[in-house]
């Protein structure tokens, strides 16, 4: 499982949305219906997933899938499973 697969598939448990509705411009709120408490646990559950803290201004930048992947990637988070 590469790290983006890892990524959908935590969005897609955690935001109850399916596969296909999980492309890389997908806004959360907008796309996949996420609301404030969704964002938060969602954020928590990657900062556990990949241990990294996301800062409250880093956190303001990421709106789509897309930005959690290059998140990850700028602070060299590598999966595998």
């Amino acid at each position: 499982m590469t790290l983006e697969e890892k990524v959908i598939s935590i969005i897609m448990e955690q935001l109850d949305v399916t596969r296909e509705e999980c492309v890389a411009e997908a806004s959360f709120i907008d796309d996949l219906g996420a609301d404030s408490l969704d964002l938060v646990e969602l954020i928590m559950e990657m900062e556990e997933t990949f241990d990294v803290q996301i800062a409250d201004n880093e956190l303001e930048k990421i709106r789509t899938i897309k930005d959690v992947f290059e998140f990850l990637k700028s602070r060299g988070t590598v999966w595998q499973e």
